[in-house]
């Protein structure tokens, strides 16, 4: 959030933030810089035996009414349905902290260390896809890969491609508003 907030060139405005999580650093930052923010959780659909698809068709008619030419998902933990992306017309796009074809889900960094760990990678990597309703399986906009270094841990991973990814959604998000006009 804080990176495409920063960008000095981002191709839109950022109109709302939306979080599952009421303590999202995302909403705060958001907040402070006096763009719109809403806290929309799955609980209380959950606790009133709703489905998923429900809270997906009202978080997709929230986000349409801002009238956003894009949607990003970054931090959103939780898989949306084809009719969440259909409601959006297919422009909604999710940073994933893992290299195309690998890690898919979550816990992508540990898993990514684990698999260094046992010699199987010397690297690892972000993307930002388009979403389909396969989890970190759509097309690929772009993506930065990132060394396993010998003296790694889980921390310093973990911190460095927080540090690509930053990079990378500014990039993607204005590639994306190029491909979708």
């Amino acid at each position: 959030m804080q990176a495409l907030m920063n960008a000095p060139h981002l191709a839109g405005e950022i109109v709302l933030v939306v979080a599952n999580r009421a303590a999202s650093a995302g909403l705060e930052v958001a907040r402070q810089a006096g763009i719109q923010t809403h806290y929309f959780p799955l609980k209380p659909y959950k606790d009133a035996g709703k489905s998923r698809e429900a809270y997906d068709r009202d978080l997709a008619a929230l986000i349409r009414g801002y009238a956003p030419d894009l949607t990003v998902l970054a931090g959103w933990m939780h898989i949306l349905s084809a009719g969440f992306i259909e409601a959006l017309n297919g422009h909604v796009i999710n940073l994933h902290p893992a290299l195309p074809g690998q890690f898919a889900g979550a816990n992508a960094i540990e898993r990514a260390y684990q698999a260094y760990q046992r010699g199987e990678i010397t690297q690892t990597g972000c993307m930002v896809h388009y979403v389909v309703p396969e989890v970190d399986a759509g097309p690929v906009i772009d993506y930065a890969t990132v060394p396993i270094l010998p003296d790694d841990t889980l921390e310093t991973l973990t911190g460095r491609i927080q540090h690509a990814e930053h990079r990378l959604i500014v990039a993607a998000v204005n590639q994306a508003l190029r491909d979708n006009d």
